[in-house]
């Protein structure tokens, strides 16, 4: 899919590499040269020490001068192997260069393909159908965590009128029940006798469980 939109990688340049390969082969042959070129300058130095303990002043002059020419030339080697190694820096920043260049121009074909299959419409229309669906689903959420049944639901207006019944009932039941009976006036037993107790009454089990309803409406 990536391929389709930045299109084929560029491969790196030949001729970059060709160069690179060249200038490192001729570096290499130019060192060899100059290790060439400074062991003749050194057997012609021994040979000018030899010459002169022979006392043949002739023949070791002949040795410096070669050794001299030996030494010219590795010169000139090293300013060739100088310009080498500059070409080869310039050459390595140039390729660098293109390599970047190329990857930006690439990055910014493959934003600028992106961009043409992204319509701001679709955006906006996306945007919204996630807005949505977002707020169906609070409000699905809202409506399961109510409570079913709550109290909210309920007529508070009907409770009332059930609790006035409750109390007028209560209040019915309390005038129905019998009044207590007045205590007997005391009987004057003649003198010198006792009187007698009369014996207590048994209440009934109805008047047993009167008398303990009473007392617990009395708390």
């Amino acid at each position: 899919m990536f391929n389709r939109i930045l299109g084929k990688p560029k491969q790196p340049s030949n001729n970059a590499l060709t160069s690179l390969d060249k200038l490192n082969e001729t570096l290499e042959m130019l060192e060899k040269k100059e290790n060439l070129l400074q062991k003749k300058a050194s057997a012609e130095v021994e040979k000018a020490k030899a010459y002169t303990k022979a006392k043949n002043k002739r023949a070791a002059i002949q040795c410096l001068k070669r050794k001299k020419l030996y030494e010219e030339q590795m010169g000139q080697l090293a300013n060739f192997q100088l310009r080498v190694h500059d070409q080869m820096i310039l050459l390595e920043g140039a390729k660098a260069t293109t390599d970047t260049v190329d990857a930006l121009r690439s990055g910014a074909a493959a934003m600028k393909a992106m961009q043409k299959a992204t319509n701001i419409d679709d955006v906006d229309k996306t945007m919204d159908d996630i807005n949505e669906q977002t707020e169906n689903m609070k409000q699905i959420q809202e409506a399961l965590a109510t409570p079913i049944g709550s109290a909210a639901d309920f007529d508070e207006d009907e409770l009332e009128a059930e609790l006035e019944e409750l109390e007028g009932a209560e209040l019915e039941e309390q005038l129905l029940e019998p009044a207590s009976t007045a205590p007997a006036a005391p009987v004057q037993a003649p003198a010198g006798r006792v009187p007698a107790r009369p014996a207590p009454q048994r209440r009934t089990e109805e008047e047993d469980e009167l008398a303990a309803l009473q007392a617990e409406m009395a708390l």
